[in-house]
């Protein structure tokens, strides 16, 4: 099933508080897209994701799309689905069986409320590391060891003041790079699609929680 770290990093709407353990170069960067991202009131955007093994060979690429609105999203990927209405996540496997869980019981993901909660200053430690060429690069480390990644690198066009690409370290030294393709910030989004409707699925699917 899609991990919902994987689906969550080009975006960034969070209200940040400066720690000590966090530098000021970076707490602006990423302040200036999240304003962006805070003001929105839908967001709808297509991403590529890359994924590595941890010799570097390549695992395939995969197209995405996702929709938000506030801790709403809607998560399509071929076939399968992840639907999260704020409370509960839906995630269709793209055959005949769909999990259920709570938004608490994914806290050890890198899910899009882990990084649009505004508790970004609890939840990472992180720094400016490179400002060459066109882009900066920030790299951040979870606080909580627990969680199931080691690091992430998010790489902002500085002209544009966006994020154009996240790199995820998981704890098996495997690496997935998350590209956007195409971000509207502006979108009108309707209630109903963050709503599950089991209807819409084959009619022998099987949900479990």
């Amino acid at each position: 099933m899609l991990k919902f770290y994987i689906v969550s990093l080009f975006i960034l709407g969070f209200s940040i508080c400066l720690s000590a353990q966090n530098d000021l170069a970076a707490k602006k960067i990423i302040e200036t897209f999240g304003s962006k991202v805070k003001a929105s009131k839908g967001i709808v955007a297509s991403f590529a994701l890359n994924s590595f093994t941890s010799k570097g060979r390549s695992a395939g690429t995969k197209l995405l799309s996702l929709s938000m609105q506030g801790d709403k999203y809607v998560l399509v990927q071929a076939k399968t689905e992840i639907i999260c209405d704020g409370i509960s996540v839906y995630n269709f496997d793209g055959n005949k069986t769909i999990t259920k869980s709570s938004v608490e019981e994914g806290s050890q993901t890198l899910s899009p409320q882990m990084l649009l909660a505004g508790s970004y200053e609890k939840d990472f430690s992180y720094k400016l590391v490179s400002s060459t060429g066109a882009f900066n690069e920030i790299e951040m480390y979870p606080i909580d060891k627990r969680k199931n990644f080691q690091k992430v690198n998010l790489f902002f066009n500085k002209s544009k003041n966006t994020l154009v690409k996240a790199r995820i370290l998981d704890k098996s030294n495997n690496i997935t790079e998350l590209k956007v393709n195409k971000i509207n910030l502006s979108a009108n989004l309707s209630d109903k699609i963050f709503v599950f409707n089991k209807a819409k699925y084959p009619k022998d699917v099987e949900v479990l929680d």
